[in-house]
């Protein structure tokens, strides 16, 4: 049976093929463009299959996640100057940014909680592949590595609904690439009240 998506169109939502796809760079990046323009809540997102069970990263982990309390948890980072990829979104300029642990069969009231306590009109920059299965956000890129032959299950569920698929060098080409989306942003009528003078993006080609 077909779960119903819910839509968000305030969420640019961004997910990766492989880990270091540069999800956290594009995502910190357009926080910097944005935040003069809106409030900017960060997500990121990690789902567990089960409780206790391996670690999603690999190796034994750090027993953070097996030590979630109930189905889904959501924490406020506060830490601005740790190198951890919600310490970075802060660091960026998002006013709140939030991380979200959650069963991959409860992902769906767990984005509901966390979107009971957004404010409404505030742009939401989230980082999550499992998202994409119960929410339809504003716009979705996918930030393929195509160096990595293997492909997350999670990214290979969800890749086919990306509006925007960025492969490679995007280290090179970040400015390109943010403006890239930027104008995609527009064209899907995501907030464009706020993205005019101060980014340089009209809403013509």
């Amino acid at each position: 049976m077909d779960i119903k998506l819910l839509n968000i169109p305030q969420m640019i939502l961004i997910g990766s093929s492989s880990r270091n796809s540069g999800k956290t760079a594009i995502a910190t990046e357009l926080i910097k463009q944005l935040k003069n323009r809106s409030p900017i809540i960060g997500l990121k997102i990690t789902t567990i299959q089960q409780k206790n069970s391996k670690c999603p990263r690999g190796g034994e982990g750090c027993g953070t996640c097996s030590n979630m309390k109930g189905n889904f948890e959501l924490l406020e980072e506060t830490n601005i100057s740790a190198n951890k990829d919600t310490s970075l979104l802060l660091s960026s300029g998002a006013e709140k940014v939030y991380w979200l642990k959650c069963l991959k069969t409860h992902i769906k009231p767990a984005i509901e909680e966390f979107m009971s306590q957004v404010p409404k009109n505030t742009l939401i920059i989230c980082e999550s592949n499992s998202l994409r299965t119960v929410v339809n956000p504003g716009i979705f890129i996918m930030m393929k590595n195509s160096q990595n032959n293997i492909i997350k299950k999670s990214a290979s569920e969800v890749i086919h609904n990306a509006d925007i698929i960025i492969e490679n060098d995007f280290k090179n080409s970040i400015n390109s690439i943010t403006e890239k989306i930027l104008k995609k942003i527009l064209q899907n009528n995501i907030s464009s009240n706020f993205l005019s003078s101060n980014t340089g993006i009209s809403n013509k080609d």
